[in-house]
């Protein structure tokens, strides 16, 4: 059953975070990427055909760079409606901190909501079903999810629940290097913010687990070899930019820095735009 819930009409809507927000792993930096913000914007075009998005999203950041680089820029937007979604790099690095994080996107939820917009967020999924050599982070994620939804109580942030969802952590949702999702990922995001949000149209379908899969899943989802293989494929290069003090997003800026309509793109004019 469709939710109703609210009658609430959103114009302006801007979304804030690393990667995940940004779209890695639905798309590519040739063709462009979607990602779960883009296709809840897609979503809330459908009830609002006016709708204007802007994503300043950057992969690498930590949530104190959103809240450093992000707030200030999505605060000029003046949203009514802002999603939030960081923490994950946090959690990969040695002296990770849940309060610390959680004090960064909590004044981000808390400017934000000052201010009139309506704030989403998420939690995240168990590390250890995705990663098995990410068995050591759970009580990390445990406890970033415990005070992201404090935090989010406090300031009326709404909160979409990825943790404790089986399919969340089902591998079709997941890229290969299992930190970004895949397309199908990204779809059940969207879906599980605009649940969250109560739009109309959105239910809770996106909780409900994948088809059986024809076979078993690849062997760098189990322990063992594959675990090998996938660390030098993907942990490797991730550590060795740690130890450069690199980052993926160094000399990146926004994809969508400005409010415009869902179906144009920076840069694009009107003899870009191409018939749907």
């Amino acid at each position: 059953m469709s939710s109703t819930s609210t009658e609430i009409r959103y114009t302006r809507y801007v979304a804030l975070g690393d990667s995940q927000t940004e779209g890695l792993g639905d798309g590519d930096d040739g063709t462009g990427l979607r990602g779960w913000a883009d296709r809840l914007a897609e979503h809330l075009a459908r009830q609002e055909p006016g709708l204007r998005y802007a994503n300043l999203a950057v992969r690498g950041r930590l949530a104190g760079q959103v809240r450093a680089e992000q707030l200030a820029p999505s605060l000029a937007l003046r949203p009514d409606l802002a999603t939030v979604v960081a923490g994950v790099n946090d959690l990969l690095r040695p002296r990770f901190d849940a309060d610390e994080v959680a004090g960064h996107l909590e004044a981000v939820f808390a400017a934000l909501t000052a201010q009139g917009a309506r704030v989403a967020t998420v939690t995240f999924p168990d590390v250890a079903r995705l990663v098995p050599l990410a068995r050591p982070l759970v009580p990390r994620v445990l406890a970033l999810n415990a005070r992201i939804r404090e935090a989010a109580g406090r300031h009326g942030v709404v909160v979409a629940e990825a943790y404790g969802h089986d399919v969340a952590t089902d591998p079709r949702l997941w890229s290969p290097d299992r930190l970004h999702a895949s397309p199908l990922g990204h779809a059940r995001i969207a879906a599980a913010v605009a649940h969250a949000l109560g739009l109309p149209g959105s239910d809770d379908s996106w909780t409900h687990p994948l088809p059986a899969p024809r076979s078993p899943a690849p062997a760098g989802w189990r322990a063992g070899p594959g675990e090998l293989r996938w660390a030098a494929a993907f942990l490797g290069p991730w550590l060795g930019r740690r130890l450069r003090g690199r980052s993926s997003g160094d000399g990146r800026t926004a994809k969508r820095p400005d409010l415009l309509p869902v179906g144009e793109r920076p840069g694009w004019t009107t003899a870009d735009a191409s018939p749907v």
